[in-house]
Parts: C-alpha cells; sequence; structure tokens
C-alpha cells in the first residue's frame, strides 16, 4: 500500500528540488557557493528519503535523477563512454555498518573492500589512445561533462604518455582512467599569497581553486595554479578483475595513485582507517572530506548493481563537516608585525569540526569587498587544518537590509599613525615604524646583514628585547649598556660585550644601509643606495616633494609616495633625531647623476626566480641603464622579464600585449 502522502510533501519537495538546483547552479557554474557541503548533503538526503516515501513525487528534472551538474556552454560537449557514478553518503558507523550488511548478504560471506581518501577536488575522465593522452573532461552530469583536455595537458602529474614498459601486459588501445584534480595545501597558500601581492582577491578553498582552474579559458592560467591529479579508477580493462589491481595497474602505467589506500577483509578495519584518516586529515598537504570504501571484486560490483545513480558496491563516509552559518557580528581590525593591517571577523559562537570557532579571517579590504561581506550578515565559515577559521562569503538569501559596509580605517588602531594603502595593493599598512605592534619585526630587518647588520641581535634576540621593553623602536638598540642587557635570559658577559661593540661599529653603517635598515615600504638595498647616492643626508630626503624623489632612477610614484608618506609621521621623524643623537650616520657622498641610459623612460616588472640574478641584481643593472623597476603589471609597462614559476604577472603581461624578456634578453636589451 503506497504510504498516504502530506498535504505538504508535495511542497516541501518542491521547495528542496529548487534549493538544491540554485546550489548546483551557484557551485558548477559560478564557482561560488552560498551553502556549506553539510547542508547541501542535508537538503539532498532530506529529497531521496521523501521521493522514497512518496515515489509519485519523484519527476524526471529532480536532482536525485543526475549525477551532477549541467556541463558549461563555454567548453564543447564531453560525453563519457561509461556514465560517472556519484556516490551514496554515510554520515556515521552505523550507515557503514547497513553498506556492509547488504553487501555481505548478496557475496554470501566475507566481502574484501578498498579504502581511499575522498580527495576534496574535481573529478574528470582522461582518454588514452595508443596510449597518449588524446582528450579530458569533467565529470558534468554524469554523462556529458566539459571537454578541457588543453587545461588537463598542463597538469603535470598527469601522464601525457603510458608507460608500458613498466606495466605488465599490452596496452589497449583505449584506455580511461578516472581521478580528481586537486590543489595542495602549500600550493594553495603560494597561490593565494601571489594573489593578495598582485591586489586580486584570494580563494575561499583549494577545492573551489582547482574546480575553477580546471575550467579555464586560457592553460595558462590553468598551468599557473600548479594543479595535482590522482587516478582512483581504470573505467576500461575491467578483466583485470579487482579495484586493488586497478590502482596497482594504473600506478605501473605512471598514474600517481594515492599512497594512503588499504584493502582489508574486516570491516572493523574499515571502520578504523576511516576514524584513523579523520583524526589525521590535517597531516595531509591536500584536503581530504571523507573516505571512499568500495567492494574490491569486480564480479561482486557487478552482482550488486547500481540503484538510480548510485552504485551500491561503493559508498563515501563524510567527516564532520568543517564549515557552518553564522551570524558576522562585526568586523575588527588586527596589526601584524609587519604593520599590515588585517580585518577579522567577530562571529556568533559556531561548532565547526568539534571545535567553537568566535573569530575568522577576512584577509584584507579587498577580499571583504570583492565578496560583498557586511557587518550582520549571516556567513559561511570554513575552518582546515591548524589555520584560523576563514570566512568564506555571505549567504545573501539571508540579508534584511539592515547589514552594514565595512570600511577600513584611515588610521592606525594601534598608535594612530597614518595608513598607506597604494592604488592595486591588497594590503593596507601602518606607516609608523615605532608602531607597538610591529616593533620585533622591525628590529629584526634593522639589525639584519643587509641593513645594520648587528651580529648577536638575532630573531630570539630582538623577540627577547622587545617583550622585555628594553626597545620600544629600533632607536633604542643605541640605549643598550651593559647594565640593560643584564635582565636578558642566558646571556654572559662575553656575549654583552660582543653585542654592545658590533652595535657600536653598525654606527657607520652609511645613510643606505639606514634607509634599508628602516623598513619603508617598497625600499630594497639598490632603491635605498640610489635615494642615498642622489640626496646625501637624511634631512635633504625628509625634505624632498614627491616629484624632487622621482628623478632618481627606478623610483616611480608609489616608491616616492611611500617614502615621503614614510617621513610625514611625526613619530618617525622623531626615532630618526634620536638615531641621529646616538651618532648614527645619516649621510652619504652626493653623486653627480649619471646621463640618461639606454633603458632611460623605460618601466620593467621582474618575475620568477631568474637563472643567475637575484631580484635586486637585475633591479641595480636596469637602474643602471637608465630604467625603472616597478612591482606591477599594467599597460604602462615596456618590458616583463621573467624567470622560473613567473605566476600572473607573466599571463596579465602576454594578455596585455608586453614584450616579455628572459635573462639574456635582458643583457641582450642592455
Amino acid at each position: 500500500m503506497t504510504p498516504r502522502r502530506a498535504p505538504s510533501a508535495e511542497l516541501r519537495a518542491e521547495s528542496l528540488r529548487e534549493q538544491i538546483d540554485e546550489a548546483n547552479y551557484r557551485y558548477y557554474a559560478l564557482d561560488d557557493p552560498q551553502i556549506t557541503d553539510a547542508e547541501y548533503d542535508a537538503l539532498f538526503r532530506e529529497l531521496l528519503e521523501l521521493e522514497n516515501a512518496h515515489p509519485e513525487l519523484r519527476t524526471a528534472d529532480s536532482p536525485t535523477q543526475r549525477v551532477g551538474a549541467v556541463a558549461s556552454q563555454r567548453f564543447a560537449p564531453f560525453e563519457h563512454a561509461r556514465p560517472m557514478l556519484s556516490l551514496a553518503n554515510a554520515i556515521s558507523p552505523g550507515e557503514l555498518r547497513a553498506f556492509e550488511e547488504r553487501a555481505r548478504k548478496v557475496a554470501g560471506g566475507v566481502v574484501a573492500y578498498v579504502c581511499e581518501l575522498k580527495i576534496d577536488g574535481l573529478a574528470i575522465a582522461l582518454d588514452y589512445r595508443d596510449g597518449s593522452l588524446a582528450r579530458g573532461g569533467t565529470r558534468g552530469d554524469g554523462r556529458v561533462g566539459e571537454d578541457v583536455t588543453a587545461n588537463l595537458r598542463t597538469v603535470k602529474t598527469i601522464p601525457l604518455r603510458l608507460r608500458p614498459s613498466t606495466a605488465p601486459g599490452p596496452v589497449a588501445a583505449f584506455l580511461e582512467a578516472r581521478g580528481e584534480v586537486y590543489l595542495r595545501k602549500s600550493d594553495f597558500a603560494r597561490l593565494n599569497e601571489a594573489r593578495e601581492r598582485e591586489g586580486l582577491p584570494v580563494f575561499a578553498n583549494p577545492r573551489n581553486a582547482a574546480s575553477g582552474g580546471v575550467r579555464q579559458l586560457d592553460p595558462a592560467l590553468t598551468a599557473a595554479r600548479r594543479l595535482s591529479f590522482f587516478a582512483y579508477q581504470l573505467a576500461t580493462e575491467q578483466t583485470i578483475g579487482s579495484q586493488w589491481k586497478a590502482l596497482q595497474r594504473l600506478k605501473a602505467l605512471g598514474f600517481p595513485v594515492n599512497p594512503n589506500i588499504a584493502r582489508t577483509e574486516s570491516f572493523d578495519d574499515v571502520l578504523a582507517y576511516c576514524a584513523y584518516w579523520e583524526q589525521r586529515r590535517d597531516s595531509l598537504d591536500y584536503e581530504i572530506d571523507g573516505v571512499v570504501v568500495k567492494v574490491d571484486d569486480f564480479a561482486l560490483q557487478e552482482r550488486l548493481g547500481v540503484v538510480a545513480h548510485d552504485p551500491r558496491w561503493a559508498i563515501a563516509f563524510k567527516f564532520k563537516p568543517r564549515e557552518a552559518r553564522t551570524k558576522l557580528l562585526d568586523i575588527v581590525v588586527s596589526v601584524g608585525r609587519t604593520g599590515t593591517l588585517n580585518p577579522n571577523a567577530v562571529l556568533q559562537p559556531v561548532q565547526i569540526g568539534g571545535v567553537t570557532v568566535k573569530s575568522a579571517t577576512l584577509h584584507n579590504i579587498d577580499y571583504i569587498e570583492s565578496n560583498d561581506i557586511r557587518k550582520g550578515d549571516v556567513v559561511v565559515v570554513t575552518r582546515a587544518g591548524d589555520v584560523i577559521p576563514r570566512v568564506v562569503g555571505p549567504v545573501i538569501a539571508e540579508r534584511t537590509g539592515k547589514e552594514r559596509r565595512f570600511r577600513m580605517p584611515g588610521r592606525c588602531p594601534v598608535c594612530g599613525a597614518d595608513v598607506d594603502h597604494p592604488p592595486g595593493e591588497a594590503m593596507s599598512r601602518c606607516t609608523n615604524a615605532a608602531c607597538p605592534a610591529q616593533v620585533f619585526e622591525r628590529v629584526r630587518h634593522f639589525a639584519s646583514r643587509g641593513a645594520m647588520d648587528i651580529e648577536g641581535l638575532g630573531d630570539v634576540m630582538a623577540q627577547q628585547l622587545t617583550e622585555l621593553g628594553l626597545v620600544r623602536d629600533i632607536a633604542d638598540v643605541y640605549k643598550l649598556d651593559a647594565q640593560s642587557l643584564g635582565h636578558v635570559p642566558r646571556t654572559g658577559p662575553k656575549s654583552v660585550e660582543n653585542l654592545l661593540r658590533n652595535i657600536e661599529r653598525s654606527k657607520g653603517r652609511g645613510l643606505g644601509r639606514l634607509l634599508y635598515g628602516l623598513g619603508i615600504r617598497f625600499v630594497g638595498t639598490q632603491t635605498a643606495q640610489i635615494l642615498a647616492g642622489d640626496f646625501g643626508a637624511l634631512d635633504a630626503i625628509e625634505q624632498a616633494s614627491e616629484d624632487e624623489l622621482q628623478r632618481s632612477e627606478g623610483i616611480g610614484p608609489e616608491v616616492a609616495g611611500s617614502v615621503a608618506l614614510f617621513f610625514k609621521q611625526r613619530g618617525n621623524r622623531e626615532m630618526l633625531e634620536r638615531l641621529e643623537r646616538a651618532g648614527v650616520a645619516v649621510t652619504a657622498p652626493k653623486r653627480e647623476r649619471a646621463p640618461a641610459g639606454k633603458l632611460a623612460g623605460k618601466t620593467f616588472v621582474l618575475t620568477g626566480t631568474l637563472p643567475t640574478l637575484t631580484r635586486d641584481e637585475a633591479t641595480g643593472l636596469i637602474v643602471a641603464a637608465g630604467g625603472k623597476v616597478t612591482g606591477s603589471v599594467s599597460k604602462k609597462t615596456d618590458y616583463v622579464v621573467a624567470g622560473d614559476d613567473p605566476g600572473s604577472k607573466l599571463t596579465k603581461a602576454q594578455r596585455l600585449g608586453i614584450t616579455v624578456l628572459d635573462e639574456n634578453g635582458l643583457h641582450d636589451l642592455i
């Protein structure tokens, strides 16, 4: 007898379908998810249970009747030879046990399983003909995906040719392998750091960055993401007999296979494997969100079959969610050790993966604005590894109209000095060299070898001096004496004597080294030496206008503006006066300005690692020849000098049609 349908069941099913379709559209088409994975799974499970209880509610276009999302029309279609199935989810050991009981009942005895980590990335299929990669595509709706062959060819861990010499048996004329494209945590951090330097919005998580990387229209942009790949299925060669043998075959053919796979004939060992990796997921350099458990024997897989689009021979055990929705109560600004102003979210406390989260990072003002995050929003928060929780973005549908936009303060919240936020830069910075929030980093840099070169005043000593209050800004270094240093732990008379002697010697390093040691934004060793030689005295630099500063070789508007802003701060001027009273040299021999060189009027940008030249050495060559070096690519850039791992600057230069040189090309030009 068909269960009687409640009047609201049909309306609820329709509501669930709309919510799931919207979530799929935002996730797959826009790369802009608005709900967490756990919330999506809960909606999907509720709809599935409702349709199972009332089969007449099941429609042909229901999300439960398809595997993924409709492929984007930006790419050619990729038709799968065999459907790429989705997996049913288990969220408790009890549901895993129910899966095992069904498999054991069909098998009539003990079942062997293969356990694989569920990589948080993008599922793809790779077709090889006569041993060479012919095409590759995304899963799409399971039947038709997107042809992204050119992009997948840039993923270095995807073999372009198979290795039949290392694999037993002949390689078929046609072979299909499936797996996951993902972004390692270390590469994700590097990618976001580069985007922050470029003033671009950072990515919310490695999964979105990987998915977006595969679906770029320009393969060069995919290559810049440095994506990785793990193979987990051999869709052809079914005569191989088992999943475990298929994984070994994939490995022998040259595919990367996750090293943490396991085969077991005890389901207790399956449960132990799941528990082990849920506890140790943060030890990996890639994100996982669960474990995939597969029946090993292919013949038994055939007998178990498929229900709807879910194979009954495999299941995904989902770890506790590390995303949640909560209220953004406020945005407060902290000051980092290098003077960066860091906006942080004050959250209504929420549990994420067993941890109570009350605050999260918001990166910078560009991230807040590009994601339209406002005070009072309901936001999606994620927590991964030991990293501070991060706000992914707002839930627009939850807005009431009372939310308020955030504005970065114009003055440092710690010391009240002016804040510098150059156009195109992602970060705002405090301009006060004596700001209490950044004194350690300032002192450490001031004493470094490229600056005042004070041997004995390294990281540990700098931290001790600042924590004890003996040094509150860099000028206090020259007030230290044997009595004050006697309060520093683990220092003896000899080490104190050596440190004081080195501090005294540093007074004569010269104006160029002093300027670099001040840590002025954009002023590196070369720029510091140019300013010292052109102006000859600290007072002259302090009194120079931005236009006068730009008359020096290699000094553009950004550098001139940063230097002028530094000397504008009263605290900085007072600190410099104390340095001069302490006997620190604040002058340099003034040189004649060099005539215009071969590169006069030309603007260069450096990116990547050059074979023999350091960044400073390359800058020095360009400046000596009359050119200017800036930090970002624009239409005004004449040349980009690119080395290894060039990043997005090279891509932008190619898009703008700017001439790109290697190191040899730079030498030839000079």
